[in-house]
């Protein structure tokens, strides 16, 4: 469709720009968005820097059609902190700017791919709400990890902060059924983060929230809640017809879920999409944003639009990794244990146990030791260049990140500690072509140590409060079912220290497992303060 970029167009777009640092690419981006007269309403995460902040006020003190929004939040992935600066900012700018007619989100890594007059006439022309709003339960625009846990559990704590409080909270109330209902007469939509909504659309979602507190309540403990908000409200508020689902904001993914970053040499592919904007450019692409600049304050006319961004990510990362220029990424096919690859997994519900005889079997030096890499940070891993660096991408790729330790080391043996509920990762590293024994170290569970487990992972704040016996026998009765399931798996490969067994049984088994002469198993069989609380 023809597009005209008369001066006269009506459309003023009010950006609502998200931001917690680079104070000074943050004023560039504000002057250029205000200088082709629309309008800026900014929130700085108020957990950033002080100095940045009153740098970035300084920065846009006198500039016409900039603002601050009122209230800074401390912002957290996953929380609603995110929804409560949007919504703050959103407020802002709807008593600053009387005049401006659509609201555009964007955080200070998005640039435009597009000249403002264009963005604006396109506005005018087509009349809708830009904001991708998918069925949360049938869509499977959510791809892994939790769904339907989302809404129907309570999350007061981070994810990525208090993690072990996070999933702690999850743990109880999925044990004990504490679901919730959904809002009523509200059928819960999921989409990209980042919209653009007309005036009269965002007056809605405002006063929609002010008379129902319960929608506002239940939002307020749901996960990632700035992909749920403002994507069901407006499915709610307004007719399909007027909804475009489309994101205005063009952005892609890597294997680990974080956005792709752009450079200097995307430049032809982006302003080819059918989006307004960008998300991210790289803070070095000074190339990039120099000719998205100059196009922004431009009339030039719209590019032939391609709509093939997600194709050419695709097919690049494709065929970069399969060899053509790089060689093959860790977690790809292909990358795996092979028969020559001994691997001693050694599984403790009590990790400090664990650990104790991951340090001993490190310095005996007969194998590469490793500790819990799956559930933890400092698992004494080689330095992997940062592939390692979350448990959780290790988790999604164990085979690949333990060959990866192994070419490093140098070592077709290893050792490492699990969690005996990783049975998804042990089943993976026992259905390889290495030969794979498992150890299970054998502890006692007594009830101090069960509440001390509980504080750890967030079920109880207090220990010195107690805990309910009811809770007690069933974090007992969990762990005997993570045993059993352990026992099932392993078969015969499955090898058991018993806590007190005596050195005379221990022993041989200790020289079996990890390639030990007799004197020093037996040494490391009388070393009886591994299973000391």
């Amino acid at each position: 469709m023809h597009v005209s970029l008369a001066r006269g167009t009506m459309a003023r777009i009010a950006y609502l720009l998200l931001c917690h640092r680079n104070p000074e690419g943050i004023v560039a981006q504000a002057r250029l968005l205000a200088g082709q007269g629309d309008f800026v309403a900014i929130h700085y995460d108020a957990g950033s820097s002080r100095g940045d902040y009153a740098a970035l006020r300084a920065g846009l003190e006198g500039v016409a059609g900039v603002t601050f929004a009122a209230r800074r939040h401390r912002c957290g992935w996953g929380s609603w902190s995110l929804v409560a600066a949007t919504l703050e900012t959103a407020k802002t700018a709807i008593a600053a700017f009387p005049e401006a007619t659509h609201f555009f989100l964007i955080s200070g890594d998005c640039w435009p791919i597009k000249p403002a007059a264009l963005i604006r006439a396109r506005l005018d022309a087509d009349g809708r709400d830009r904001i991708e709003c998918a069925d949360f339960l049938t869509s499977g625009w959510i791809r892994t990890g939790l769904v339907e846990e989302r809404l129907v559990f309570r999350h007061p704590f981070n994810e990525r902060t208090q993690r072990r409080l996070f999933y702690g909270a999850l743990w109880v109330q999925r044990r004990l059924g504490l679901r919730r209902a959904m809002p009523a007469r509200m059928r819960i939509r999921v989409g990209s983060q980042w919209w653009c909504l007309r005036r009269a659309t965002l007056e809605r979602v405002l006063a929609f929230i002010r008379a129902r507190r319960d929608v506002l309540r239940f939002f307020r403990t749901t996960w990632i809640p700035d992909e749920t908000f403002f994507q069901t409200l407006v499915h709610h508020l307004v007719p399909e017809v007027e909804i475009d689902r489309r994101p205005p904001t063009f952005l892609d993914f890597t294997d680990y879920g974080m956005p792709v970053v752009f450079h200097d040499d995307h430049h032809d592919m982006l302003v080819r999409q059918d989006h307004a904007f960008a998300r991210k450019i790289a803070p070095s692409a000074h190339g990039l944003k120099a000719r998205l600049r100059a196009l922004y304050a431009s009339d030039a006319p719209q590019p032939p639009v391609a709509s093939d961004g997600h194709a050419l990510i695709s097919f690049v990362r494709r065929m970069g990794r399969e060899g053509l220029r790089h060689g093959a990424a860790a977690w790809e096919g292909g990358a795996s244990l092979e028969p020559g690859h001994r691997i001693l997994v050694i599984v403790a519900k009590k990790w400090h146990v664990a650990k104790r005889l991951r340090s001993a079997i490190a310095a005996a030096g007969t194998m590469t030791a490793l500790g819990f890499l799956f559930g933890e940070g400092d698992a004494h891993l080689p330095d992997l260049g940062g592939i390692a660096a979350s448990p959780a991408r290790c988790a999604a790729h164990p085979l690949s990140i333990l060959r990866l330790v192994a070419d490093i080391a140098r070592s077709d043996r290893i050792a490492l500690c699990l969690d005996p509920a990783s049975v998804e990762i042990l089943g993976a590293i026992l259905a390889s072509q290495a030969e794979v024994k498992v150890l299970l170290l054998d502890c006692g569970l007594s009830d101090d140590y069960l509440l001390g487990h509980a504080a750890r992972i967030g079920i109880v704040t207090d220990p010195a409060a107690g805990l309910a016996r009811s809770l007690l026998d069933a974090l007992r009765a969990e762990c005997a079912q993570e045993i059993a399931r352990l026992r099932a798996l392993c078969g015969d490969r499955l090898r058991i220290w018993r806590e007190g067994a005596p050195p005379a049984v221990t022993a041989p088994l200790l020289a079996e497992l990890l390639e030990l002469d007799d004197t020093a198993a037996e040494a490391l069989a009388r070393n009886a303060h591994f299973f000391e609380d």
